[in-house]
């Protein structure tokens, strides 16, 4: 057999049905879709409730001042996928020269200087108003209620808030409000509530039944220019101007204006796709680093099956050596910019990449070459400290927990959820920014904004030199999948710079190795951290290897024994992928959901 044998044991069964399934990185974002599903919605109107819904259970990991993308078909057109774009851009006044005045190497890891243009409400709001068929109050009923009358919070928000107390208590007295009420920070399963923010949506909904619009869309219409022009954007803009503690440890306002909020509006954008051993394998465009995935598939194709499998030290090196070449191309070539992608994902060019993998793990910093063009080189430093905590006696090294204590930086996570209806349309998306860690709690609005900004560099040259009115390179990245010109499943993970490393496992497993999808999620992860970070402080390691330890350990010393820098991750923590399915000829839908954390969960029937 090419592939290990797929278990014959998951944690849980690959639902099977023919109604509707919703899948999601929260047990009750899932049952909020699909409950929509249940009452007639179908998914766009699904993936809407449940994504505000994840504002609220998931506060950490997403929040409405961040940005989503998202992937979709529909059952008019099941064989055209298309991208929602939800995305915002740098601030006019967000300039590197601003940032060095500033007295800043790198854009912060939190406060609202780092802030983009909140995208993800507006995105939301869009394909509501285009691909759904409910009114904007029934979807935001979900969430309205587990906003006012609370919902039992997690653990993993529990330990976030506990990360960042003093620094809430000390510098971000109105996130201390909201996410400490009782002076202390809460415990898991006690209930949490945001009275703030369900008058946000009460009053979009609201916005919207009093227009007077004769139509569902002018309608939601209307609520986005509550959001856009209105209300929102007049307490973001105003309380953003107030200086306030960064990652950086020092004190800096945010230059958001009314102008910026007014100017974006989320939309629409073709798909980049590959074909893949007869899939077609369909992703954002290359101002995300989507198209990575589809450059390492390119060069995975040229190899036999046998030395694709995930689960042996020879199929663990091998796609690990193709990823850092493709992300190491996404460093010098992607960005919101124009950007060479037919010539990145030829079989010409793959071809040539393959032939830079060897037995041994590379060290190195790896970008092709493309005529015409010069591939830009990231700062490659190991560890990071900024200027202004510089020579002190400090816990902050630059990465990771003690950063967090001091200054709110994390390593930013994110939230996933895919939903597939009984007529095919089906939709994966990817919301994230805006945790509770960000920025400060925006008061009256219940939340903080994103810091999406930090993914770009000040040095010039780059293509994701901060520019104002460019989309930072974001790292949500969804995926859609078509076999036969038709939509058969809609995937995705959080992760950061991870998040296609363990969706190419999945992609490896179902359409290589035969799995099933719980199968294929279920199985051992691995991801390289031989690339800079997208996230502050954009560090990276050299030959870095992040591999479950349930592998085995003949696997890992196999790969050890091949120069990999290996950690050893527990036996059941890397990776919170979900994804549905449906096949045409038969009506069969499917969802399948993460076990690890014990949070993500899918439903249907």
């Amino acid at each position: 057999m090419a592939f290990t044998a797929p278990p014959s044991f998951t944690t849980r069964p690959t639902l099977r049905g023919s109604f509707g399934m919703s899948a999601s990185t929260h047990w009750l974002a899932t049952a909020s879709a699909q409950s929509v599903l249940e009452r007639g919605g179908n998914a766009f109107d699904a993936a809407v409730a449940g994504a505000f819904v994840l504002h609220l259970v998931e506060p950490h990991l997403n929040g409405p001042g961040g940005d989503m993308t998202g992937i979709f078909a529909t059952a008019e057109d099941p064989g055209r996928p298309v991208v929602l774009m939800g995305q915002g851009p740098a601030p006019a006044a967000a300039t590197p020269k601003h940032f060095r005045a500033e007295g800043l190497e790198l854009v912060p890891g939190s406060g609202a200087l780092a802030a983009a243009v909140p995208g993800a409400v507006d995105a939301w709001l869009v394909l509501l108003r285009d691909h759904g068929t409910w009114e904007l109050a029934a979807v935001l009923d979900y969430a309205i209620g587990y906003a006012r009358d609370g919902h039992a919070v997690g653990e993993r928000v529990c330990a976030t808030i506990a990360t960042v107390q003093e620094l809430f208590t000390e510098h971000w007295p109105s996130s201390a409000a909201q996410w400490m009420p009782q002076g202390r920070v809460p415990v898991a399963g006690e209930v949490v509530r945001n009275p703030e923010y369900a008058e946000v949506l009460a009053r979009l909904a609201r916005a919207g039944a009093s227009s007077g619009a004769d139509s569902r869309e002018d309608r939601i219409e209307a609520a986005r220019s509550a959001w856009r022009t209105g209300f929102v954007a007049e307490a973001i803009v105003e309380f953003a101007a107030t200086p306030h503690r960064h990652s950086s440890g020092t004190d800096h306002a945010g230059v958001i204006s009314r102008a910026d909020v007014a100017a974006f509006s989320a939309g629409y954008e073709p798909a980049a796709t590959l074909e893949f051993r007869g899939h077609t394998i369909a992703k954002t465009g290359a101002w995300g680093q989507g198209p990575a995935l589809l450059q390492t598939l390119a060069i995975l194709d040229g190899y036999d099956d046998a030395d694709l499998d995930p689960s042996t030290a020879r199929g663990i090196h091998t796609v690990l050596e193709a990823q850092k070449l493709a992300l190491a191309d996404r460093e010098a070539y992607y960005g919101d910019t124009e950007v060479p992608l037919e010539t990145l994902i030829s079989q010409e060019y793959a071809a040539a990449r393959r032939e830079l993998i060897g037995e041994q793990a590379s060290h190195e910093f790896r970008p092709g070459l493309v005529e015409g063009r010069t591939p830009f080189v990231p700062p490659l430093r190991t560890d990071y400290t900024p200027p202004a905590l510089r020579g002190q006696d400090s816990s902050v090294p630059g990465v990771g927990e003690p950063t967090v204590s001091r200054t709110g930086e994390t390593r930013g996570d994110t939230c996933h959820i895919d939903v597939v209806d009984r007529w095919g349309n089906i939709i994966s998306a990817t919301p994230s920014g805006g945790w509770l860690q960000s920025s400060p709690t925006v008061p009256g609005l219940g939340f903080c904004l994103g810091t999406r900004l930090q993914m770009t560099w000040l040095e010039p040259g780059a293509p994701t030199t901060l520019t104002p009115g460019r989309r930072p390179r974001t790292t949500l990245t969804p995926t859609l999948v078509l076999k036969d010109g038709r939509a058969v499943a809609a995937l995705g993970s959080p992760g950061g710079d991870q998040q296609d490393q363990w969706q190419l496992l999945y992609l490896l497993r179902t359409i290589v190795g035969g799995y099933e999808p719980q199968q294929a999620i279920d199985a051992p992860a691995c991801h390289t951290t031989s690339v800079p970070g997208s996230f502050w402080p954009r560090t990276w390691t050299p030959g870095g290897a992040v591999v479950e330890s349930r592998v085995g350990e003949e696997v890992l010393a196999e790969l050890e024994r091949r120069g990999h820098v290996l950690e050893r991750a527990g036996e059941w923590t890397l990776g919170r992928l979900s994804v549905v399915t449906q096949d045409p000829a038969t009506g069969q839908l499917s969802a399948s959901a993460n076990p690890r954390g014990g949070q993500g969960y899918a439903a249907g029937r």
